[in-house]
């Protein structure tokens, strides 16, 4: 009887400090997503005999051929169309030893799946709406999307994934495309969380373009607040693409890198170069500590100014937060860290 009364309070504890974090309960919400391996299918094609491969291959796979074809070849997908033949077979050709050496590393995919369903179920939580599909897994050029949305669900190419080690993304060729403070972020353990920013995009699209700084950097901020809910349990490394003492650098800087750029910035610029300093890819933010500060610092602070707005206003639903105009949250968050 002692052990059963300890069992039930140690996991009424449990149940407290999850309630204290704000994570529902999402178990009983049913999501299936399904994998799609189209890479499997495609590199099995024999080049020899290509306009029956092709056909073969959008039987299989109807809801990604044309995809694939068009928005990552670049051809019409025609069995008939001379370029398109061409275009596949060297492709085939070139990229069969990418594909080779991703299979020990993506043979076994039950980890990704249960990762995707877990995710899914937190956007259905929120969004009961939204219509999940599946994820279909190709390989495609180095500068195709690592994950993007389809009609059918969800596109996820691996080449993007190969594991920052990869020898491919050492040549200055790669680096050209993905410089190492990028590349070293495509690893696996990188994908789910891919997976739901392009969810968020395909909910609430970024309509921050041509707004000024302090509005862009709340409108990027939202996309993280959103990829919290939907990821409560992802390591902020893992979800804002930060290394560890990057991450250590900024909580412990908050008040200091706020101050700095009030002080040296017009929060209302709309100048590019200004905007890029502080939005966007880059090994460091100019200004800051070259070691230790990240790009894409404006992103950051744009998640801590909803922070506080969502403390302030804690009845908010994800959907109202998203929708709040950035001036409104910015007035009634009154940011000010220290």
């Amino acid at each position: 009887m002692k052990k059963s009364a300890l069992l039930l309070l140690f996991g009424a504890i449990l149940f407290a400090c999850s309630n204290k974090k704000g994570i529902p309960d999402v178990s009983g919400i049913k999501v299936e997503i399904p994998i799609e391996r189209f890479d499997r299918t495609f590199f099995a094609t024999d080049t020899s005999k290509l306009e029956m491969g092709l056909q073969r291959l959008r039987q299989q796979h109807p809801d990604f051929y044309y995809d694939f074809m068009r928005q990552i070849l670049g051809v019409n997908g025609s069995f008939a169309d001379p370029t398109t033949l061409i275009v596949v077979k060297e492709f085939i050709r070139g990229y069969s030893s990418i594909y080779d050496s991703l299979k020990p590393k993506y043979n076994n995919l039950s980890w990704l799946q249960k990762e995707l369903q877990k995710a899914f179920q937190f956007v259905k939580y929120y969004f009961p709406q939204y219509k999940t599909g599946k994820a279909v897994l190709f390989v495609g050029p180095f500068d195709a999307p690592g994950v993007a949305t389809t009609a059918s669900g969800l596109a996820i190419g691996l080449q993007q994934f190969a594991g920052k080690d990869f020898s491919v993304y050492q040549t200055a060729e790669a680096q050209e495309l993905f410089p190492l403070y990028i590349s070293r972020r495509f690893s696996p353990e990188y994908i789910t969380a891919n997976c739901m920013k392009a969810v968020a995009l395909d909910l609430f699209p970024d309509q921050s373009g041509g707004k000024p700084l302090i509005e862009q950097m709340v409108e990027k901020g939202k996309q993280w607040y959103l990829l919290d809910k939907f990821l409560p349990r992802t390591p902020d490394s893992i979800k804002t693409g930060y290394t560890a003492l990057q991450l250590k650098w900024c909580k412990e800087n908050e008040g200091l890198i706020w101050s700095e750029i009030v002080r040296n910035e017009d929060l209302n610029s709309l100048s590019p170069a200004v905007i890029q300093t502080y939005i966007g890819e880059g090994p460091f933010t100019q200004g800051f500590s070259q070691e230790y500060s990240p790009g894409n610092l404006g992103q950051w602070l744009g998640w801590q100014i909803i922070k506080k707005f969502v403390s302030k206003n804690p009845d908010m639903k994800p959907e109202e937060v998203m929708k709040t105009p950035a001036r409104k949250i910015m007035d009634e968050a009154k940011y000010k860290p220290r």
